[in-house]
């Protein structure tokens, strides 16, 4: 991974392993602090929006269908780091200051909601019509039928894409060093401009992204296998 002439000189040798042990806690830190939490609350706050949003698309009301369709084609459309710049660096010309780290959330919430919307409302859509017959046949309204019968089996099926989503937006939230926000990139772009070792620095920010991604890969797995158990074979 490093260049052999890195470690021909034991001076040199000496000062990267200080940096990379220096280095490690305040890259774990910007981690913990700012790189999870913002994930969490971006997809926890974009999965509600995914959910209105598609149920939005497949109701009957041509208003909230539009107005769900604007809003995916819009974010679908126009970059990441445009939209945080265009919340961060923009909105203060119209009057609207926002802080780095909630606009961070704003910006990632609006992007996982659009994507997550398409994948909420496939799994919707998956679910046979027999179910909300059935559903419709012992009594149940519409909003009964969907909370009780259609979203739980939805949720199922949808489990393994948003997965996914939720392990990319772990790595898209580095984009968030661009507006400021402390997470870990920010860090490492902070200790590698200090200690002129950007490659150290920032492998060693790489592999701590690689090391929660492959948690997350874990964590869904094991999910995945204790929803299959309730799946009629």
């Amino acid at each position: 991974m490093f260049p052999s002439n890195w470690f021909e000189n034991p001076e040199r040798a000496e000062r990267l392993i200080q940096i990379a042990q220096s280095s490690f806690l305040p890259l774990v830190k910007g981690a913990l602090t700012y790189t999870l939490s913002l994930t969490l609350l971006s997809f926890a706050f974009g999965l509600m929006l995914a959910i209105v949003t598609a149920l939005a698309r497949i109701s009957r009301v041509s208003v909230l269908i539009g107005i769900a369709r604007a809003y995916v084609s819009i974010i679908r459309g126009t970059p990441l780091l445009v939209q945080l710049f265009i919340i961060f660096y923009g909105l203060p010309s119209v009057g609207i200051t926002i802080d780095p780290f909630p606009a961070a959330v704003i910006g990632f919430s609006l992007n996982v909601g659009a994507y997550a919307s398409e994948i909420v409302r496939a799994a919707i859509l998956s679910i046979p019509k027999g179910q909300w017959e059935a559903a419709y046949s012992i009594g149940m309204t519409y909003t009964q039928a969907l909370r009780r019968i259609i979203l739980p089996q939805a949720a199922r099926v949808s489990v393994p894409p948003l997965s996914n989503s939720f392990v990319s937006l772990v790595k898209d939230t580095s984009l968030a060093a661009s507006i400021l926000v402390s997470e870990m990139f920010r860090k490492a772009q902070e200790i590698a401009a200090a200690t002129y070792e950007p490659l150290l620095v920032y492998s060693e920010a790489a592999l701590i992204y690689w090391v929660i991604c492959l948690a997350l890969s874990f964590l869904q797995d094991w999910l995945e296998q204790r929803l299959d158990r309730y799946v009629a074979r």
